[in-house]
């Protein structure tokens, strides 16, 4: 076997972009107060974390882009929720989230993080935003780290 390459969580020296989306700001909150504090507590200074908030959900693809294109970060967390509703609209963001996102992470010299909860009530979100089930931003943030450092790794800087 040759070399096994993987990522570690610490954070020093990382800079990262996180975009927010406003609606359901309730959950929004959560899942980026949980971010900061994973980043922080993983070595990522308070200054290096930049926070862009968007409307909703469907705009994050177009800020993870234009943050991606700066050139300024070593990971980008995307981090929103969207609640399904009695109307298709649910299946239409979360689609064109989703694949804005990825499209951002395979285009992106560094990774792009999907942090978007995609539920059937609001309990559930509130749940995966601090609840019972975790904190999706604070998990998100962990691979953020992880993800960064393998990147760094994979262009030989580590």
């Amino acid at each position: 076997m040759g070399r096994m390459i993987e990522g570690h969580l610490n954070g020093d020296g990382l800079r990262v972009g996180i975009a927010v989306a406003r609606f359901n700001a309730i959950v929004g909150d959560r899942l980026l107060g949980g971010a900061i504090d994973t980043l922080v507590r993983h070595g990522v200074a308070e200054e290096a974390i930049d926070v862009v908030r968007v409307p909703g959900a469907f705009e994050l693809p177009g800020v993870a882009r234009r943050l991606a294109a700066s050139g300024d970060y070593q990971a980008i967390l995307c981090l929103g929720v969207v609640v399904r509703g009695d109307t298709p609209h649910f299946d239409h963001v979360c689609q064109g989230a989703a694949r804005g996102i990825a499209e951002a992470a395979f285009e992106g010299p560094m990774p792009v993080l999907f942090g978007v909860l995609t539920t059937d009530t609001m309990e559930q979100a509130m749940d995966r935003a601090g609840g019972k089930a975790g904190n999706k931003g604070a998990e998100v943030a962990e691979n953020a780290i992880e993800m960064a450092n393998l990147y760094r790794q994979l262009r030989g800087e580590e």
